[in-house]
C-alpha cells in the first residue's frame, strides 16, 4: 500500500538521463542498469538509481578517482558490478599544483552556481576563474550572491560583478530561506543538475540545505566566515549528489581555496569576449596587447571603450594558462609532455 506521504518513484529522466546517454548504449546492454554515481570515496562509490541510493561494487582494474560525482554509468543489477562509465556531457575539473592529472570536481553539469557573499569575501577576479572554468566545461555559469540580507543594500555587490562576462546571470539572495529556491527555480527544474562552488563560508551549505529542503537531521552542517579576515571555515568535506525539491539535482562540493588557471582553451576567450573580438583587428597575428604597435586592444583602452583592469586580468590568467599547460613536444613517435614556463 502506497501513503500519500511516500514520493514517487524515479525515473530516469527525473535523474538526468536523456538522449544523449541513450545513444551510447551497445547492443547486448539492455540487461545493464544505467545509475548515476552520488559519492565518490576512497575505497567506494554510491550511486542514485530508480530503485533508490545503491553502494557500487567496483571491478578489479577499476579506481574511484575516475569517476566524478554526477557520472552516469552501466550497472549490473543483480551483483550491483560497475561495469563502464558512459562518457560525460560536461566535466568541471581544476588542475591542482603537483598533481599529474586534474582533480575532478562534477560531471554531467547543466548550470554552474557560483557562491560568493555580499561582505569582503566578493572578489571579481576570483569569480572570473570560477567562470572560465564553467565556460571551458561548457556548464552555464549564474553567480549567486549570499548573505544580502546582512547588507543594507545589495545592489553594489550585484554591480561588482554583472559586467564580469556577458549575459551573465547573477542573483542575490539570504541562503536560508524558502525565497532562495524560488529565485533559483529557473535552473532547478526536473532533471536539471546544478553544482555548487565557491570559497568556504559563503553559504553553500546553507543554500544546499534550502534547495534539498533537507530536514534538520539531514542537513548539511553550516559554517561562517571569520570576522577577522573575511575568510571561510571548511564545513563540507567530499562531493555528494542531492535531490532538490523542485525535481533537479544539486551537487555539493568542498570550498576551494586556491583555483589555478590551467589547459583552457576556450573559456578565457568568452569570459573576456570584448578582447577575443578585437584581437584579429591587431595589426601582428601573436600580439600579447602589451606593446606592439597596432595594437587594436590597446587602443581601444586608450579610448576608454574597453576598461585597463579587465585587460591586466586577461593578461594575468592568460600568462598563468599558458605556464601551467603541458605541451607536446620531441620527435614524433616520442613526444612527452612539458611544461611551457614563463614567457
Amino acid at each position: 500500500m502506497t501513503h500519500a506521504s511516500d514520493p514517487p518513484p524515479l525515473t530516469l529522466a527525473a535523474l538526468g538521463w536523456s538522449a544523449f546517454y541513450d545513444d551510447q548504449l551497445q547492443p547486448g546492454e539492455g540487461e545493464l542498469a544505467p545509475m548515476r554515481i552520488a559519492t565518490v570515496h576512497r575505497a567506494r562509490l554510491t550511486a542514485e538509481s530508480v530503485s533508490g541510493p545503491t553502494k557500487l561494487n567496483l571491478p578489479g582494474h577499476a579506481n574511484t578517482s575516475d569517476f566524478a560525482v554526477g557520472d552516469w554509468v552501466l550497472v549490473e543489477a543483480e551483483t550491483r558490478t560497475l561495469v563502464r562509465r558512459l562518457d560525460r556531457k560536461t566535466l568541471l575539473q581544476r588542475h591542482t599544483e603537483g598533481a599529474r592529472v586534474p582533480q575532478l570536481i562534477a560531471a554531467n553539469v547543466d548550470t554552474l552556481f557560483i557562491v560568493s557573499s555580499c561582505n569582503e569575501d566578493l572578489n571579481p577576479a576570483r569569480l572570473e576563474r570560477y567562470l572560465a572554468l564553467a565556460n571551458e566545461a561548457e556548464t552555464t555559469p549564474v553567480i549567486v550572491l549570499t548573505k544580502a540580507d546582512q547588507v543594507a543594500d545589495p545592489e553594489p555587490y550585484r554591480q561588482q560583478v554583472i559586467g564580469l562576462q556577458r549575459g551573465l546571470e547573477v542573483v542575490a539572495l539570504n541562503a536560508q530561506t524558502p525565497e532562495a529556491a524560488l529565485a533559483l527555480a529557473p535552473w532547478c527544474g526536473p532533471g536539471q543538475t546544478v553544482a555548487l562552488v565557491g570559497s568556504s563560508g559563503v553559504g553553500k551549505s546553507s543554500l544546499l540545505n534550502t534547495l534539498s529542503a533537507k530536514a534538520s537531521e539531514e542537513a548539511q552542517k553550516t559554517g561562517s566566515i571569520r570576522e577577522s579576515d573575511a575568510k571561510g571555515r571548511h564545513t563540507t568535506t567530499s562531493r555528494s549528489l542531492h535531490s532538490i525539491a523542485g525535481g533537479g539535482w544539486v551537487i555539493d562540493t568542498p570550498g576551494i581555496r586556491t583555483l589555478h588557471i590551467s589547459d583552457i582553451s576556450v573559456g578565457l576567450d568568452v569570459l573576456f569576449a570584448e578582447i577575443a573580438e578585437l584581437a584579429p583587428l591587431c595589426r601582428f597575428r601573436d600580439c600579447t596587447h602589451a606593446h606592439e604597435p597596432g595594437c587594436a586592444v590597446r587602443a581601444a583602452v586608450a579610448e576608454g571603450s574597453l576598461d585597463q583592469g579587465r585587460l591586466d586580468r586577461w593578461r594575468k590568467l592568460t600568462e598563468e594558462n599558458r605556464s601551467n599547460t603541458p605541451v607536446q613536444t620531441g620527435p614524433r613517435g616520442n613526444k612527452i609532455q612539458k611544461m611551457p614556463g614563463k614567457r
